[in-house]
């Protein structure tokens, strides 16, 4: 079956209102261009977010291939002050390196602790809070996190899905993404939220025979764009070029769905929690009947879950 690529929408001067009442209940990616972004877009370059950003110390990511695979963690965390972080991840070659001189960075700010706080861009980076303005398409009370993203030239983050909708802002720099439909999740080859296909231009088909079934949704983002990705579509990200973005989540669930643990916005809804841990239970009462029962009991409980829960409202 051939590979299905289709575009992202990109729209232009789109109000909040055009927003939420035309194309957010329809649930799919859209780029959207023009919006009041704040004046991040001309100040926050390589120097201004050195001598500006300071030498706050942060917590990255470092790899050395461009591929980066959060299933078998194929980088290491390390610290750098942040002035550091943004002039090594606008070389393409380091002469002060951690793995080896072409390596890559990433930086997905966090809270002041991890453990407890979301990030927060005007809250951990206040000297360039100030200077992005976020686009307010939805209630001041549903905003969950602002999370400041740094990527070298070259990087690929994991396809992965997210709990919760969110806008990415891209400030400078280009980047590619690939998002992919929910509903074609069963083609991912899934580890939990994260896809087990880190190749996906190239996939190997001999052990992903099914990912050419996954409908690929593409944009290339540049300066000033922001593209809404809905909760629960699974995104890939490339960037072309060095390049600094800022994510905004926002809880558009009522807030009890939530984990209240969770400061990444990337746990599952609690009662999708619960339904699971219910369906692993389910599995192990299974395993106790013979091959033949096991296989007929299973098949009806498959059949019973897409009666009852399977969706006809989405593609």
């Amino acid at each position: 079956m051939a590979e299905q690529r289709l575009p992202v929408p990109r729209l232009r001067g789109i109000s909040r209102e055009q927003f939420m009442e035309h194309l957010y209940p329809q649930r799919k990616p859209l780029v959207l261009e023009g919006l009041d972004i704040g004046s991040c877009t001309s100040k926050w370059t390589v120097d201004y977010l050195s001598q500006v950003g300071g030498t706050k110390e942060v917590k990255i990511h470092v790899a050395a291939v461009p591929q980066m695979d959060f299933i078998s963690k194929n980088f290491v965390y390390r610290t750098l002050p942040f002035n550091k972080l943004v002039q090594r991840a606008a070389e393409e070659t380091h002469k002060e390196f951690f793995i080896s001189e072409d390596e890559k960075y990433y930086l997905r700010s966090l809270g002041e602790d991890p453990r407890k706080d979301v990030a927060d861009i005007r809250q951990q980076f206040p000297s360039l809070g100030g200077d992005i303005t976020f686009p307010m398409f939805f209630r001041e009370e549903q905003f969950f996190s602002s999370v400041f993203r740094i990527s070298s030239p070259g990087l690929q983050l994991w396809t992965h899905y997210d709990v919760m909708d969110n806008f990415l802002i891209q400030v400078t720099g280009k980047k590619r993404i690939t998002l992919f439909n929910p509903r074609d999740a069963q083609y991912l080859y899934l580890s939990g939220s994260k896809s087990e296909v880190l190749n996906i231009d190239s996939p190997d088909l001999d052990k992903y025979p099914l990912f050419p079934k996954a409908r690929r949704y593409e944009c290339s983002l540049e300066a000033g764009d922001v593209l809404f990705i809905p909760a629960l579509w699974f995104h890939n990200v490339v960037s072309e070029e060095f390049g600094v973005g800022v994510n905004i989540f926002w809880k558009h669930l009522p807030s009890e769905c939530y984990d209240t643990t969770d400061t990444y916005g990337n746990k599952d809804p609690v009662a999708a929690s619960r339904a699971v841990q219910i369906l692993d239970r389910a599995l192990k009462t299974l395993a106790e009947l013979p091959e033949e029962y096991r296989d007929f009991y299973a098949r009806q409980m498959v059949l019973r879950i897409q009666d009852k829960a399977y969706s006809k409202n989405f593609e």
